[in-house]
């Protein structure tokens, strides 16, 4: 099996090196050795590949999150930082000095991916489908739909401005590339365009996709819910967000107990653990690495002594407070996929501002009873939808940290003025900020980039 998918995956190095716009790579001819998918099995082979920067489950593009507040680096960390764009990113940097001449990695490797998941698409839609393979067609095909939506929305927030149903017409969006030939030039289409594609893509996956994947790596019809919830709350449409994400908690809702995990354990989560629904691991950067990410005080000191999430998601390390797991089972490797407990998190704050108060408070506690100490916790409750907004909000950031979800969170929340923060930081003696709703929520293109796609660059 394993040397089916290194001959499989060749044909993509290929594909990728066109990828790259560069003369002699279009004039290359391919390798008569190189094995072109031609089967089911191939096209699934492909999919599965967890390896270099294509892997479809490793490198989602997660720079903003060294960006997002959650945490802080001494200056002697920051002064190490290997490449200019980690250090745009921590300080919020003007377009002209963000990546210093180099080019960015979370766009053209994540565009990597998107161009996998369309060699996949291209080439099932050949193929003879008989009853005897349709099931597993219907897999490949939903799959590569959801990685091709998961990779464009995760662009989406780092490359574009927040949605907005007035401006998102006129906004920039993503080049939407939607075929394996890499020498159709595509522009960069509108926000509502980007939105559109993104969601048409993961609703026609739906319908085809297990309701339990072989493997968590893979797609499934609880994870497209799970995606459709996040990206409608993205979007602040936080009825349709409800509904995603009350369908995703039908067919898979499990929540661990805080309580049996083993505190002696380096890192007491594992990997695919029961409330991992899409397995996904974001982009290392080295300020995000343990002992030289801080946790921001404020979020550390918001825990409870009786909230179990204090010693299982930190430890001290050299006198800081610094990460000691993540759901993607230790504390270098972070997960970004999907899980049970933010999809709680979602439904619950879509409740509240829906003005059920009751069910948005059964969530929260429900979750939460799984997080402290047995017999400690008291139930929460809320005299108005406004006042459990606000507590649902304050617990997501605590739940949910360090997953790269609270750049989006601060991107959408930042247009309501009672949830508006403004992000400071100093390195080296200097202050660095970022205002609510600031053109540096979104992140520049890298200048190569622009000139050779020809793409237009995002004003900020």
């Amino acid at each position: 099996m394993k040397q089916r998918l290194y001959m499989v995956c060749a044909i993509l190095v290929l594909f990728i090196g066109l990828n790259s716009c560069k003369q002699e790579w279009l004039e290359a001819k391919p390798n008569k050795a190189l094995v072109v998918p031609t089967t089911i099995t191939d096209y699934q082979a492909l999919l599965d590949n967890t390896g270099g920067t294509g892997g479809l489950n490793i490198n989602q593009p997660s720079m903003a999150m060294v960006g997002d507040g959650d945490y802080f680096v001494s200056d002697a960390t920051f002064n190490a930082l290997r490449t200019s764009a980690e250090k745009g990113a921590y300080t919020w940097a003007p377009t002209d000095s963000f990546y210093g001449g180099s080019v960015s990695g979370e766009w053209r490797n994540t565009y990597a991916q998107v161009l996998q998941a369309n060699i996949v698409l291209d080439g099932i839609s050949k193929l003879a489908i008989d009853p005897q393979n349709q099931t597993n067609f219907n897999n490949v095909r939903g799959s590569a739909l959801f990685f091709r939506a998961f990779y464009f929305f995760n662009l989406s927030q780092q490359f574009c401005k927040v949605y907005d149903d007035v401006n998102s017409e006129n906004d920039l969006g993503l080049p939407l590339r939607v075929s394996s030939n890499v020498n159709i030039q595509v522009n960069r289409a509108s926000v509502r365009e980007t939105y559109d594609q993104i969601i048409n893509d993961v609703s026609q996956a739906i319908p085809l996709l297990p309701v339990n994947p072989l493997y968590p790596t893979r797609p499934s019809k609880p994870a497209a819910y799970g995606l459709l919830a996040r990206i409608y709350l993205s979007q602040g449409k936080y009825k349709t967000a409800m509904l995603y994400a009350d369908s995703c908690l039908q067919l898979q809702s499990s929540l661990m107990d805080y309580n049996q995990l083993n505190l002696t354990l380096a890192s007491p989560i594992l990997r695919f653990n029961a409330e991992v629904i899409f397995h996904s691991q974001l982009t290392g950067f080295l300020s995000a690495n343990p002992p030289n990410l801080i946790v921001d005080p404020t979020l550390f000191a918001s825990y409870s002594a009786n909230d179990l999430r204090k010693n299982v998601f930190y430890l001290n390390s050299s006198g800081v407070n610094t990460l000691r797991t993540s759901y993607a089972g230790n504390s270098f490797l972070l997960f970004g996929g999907i899980a049970t407990d933010e999809i709680y998190l979602i439904r619950a704050e879509c409740y509240a501002r829906e003005g059920n108060i009751s069910s948005a408070m059964n969530d929260l506690n429900f979750l939460l009873r799984n997080r402290w100490r047995t017999g400690t916790y008291v139930n929460q409750t809320a005299a108005s939808g406004d006042v459990a907004l606000a507590i649902i909000l304050n617990e997501r950031r605590k739940e949910l940290s360090f997953r790269n979800l609270r750049w989006t969170d601060l991107r959408r929340l930042n247009k309501e003025v009672r949830f508006q923060i403004t992000l400071t930081r100093t390195v080296n003696g200097q202050t660095y900020t970022l205002p609510p709703n600031a053109s540096r929520y979104v992140l520049p293109i890298d200048d190569q980039e622009i000139l050779l796609g020809g793409l237009q660059q995002n004003p900020r």
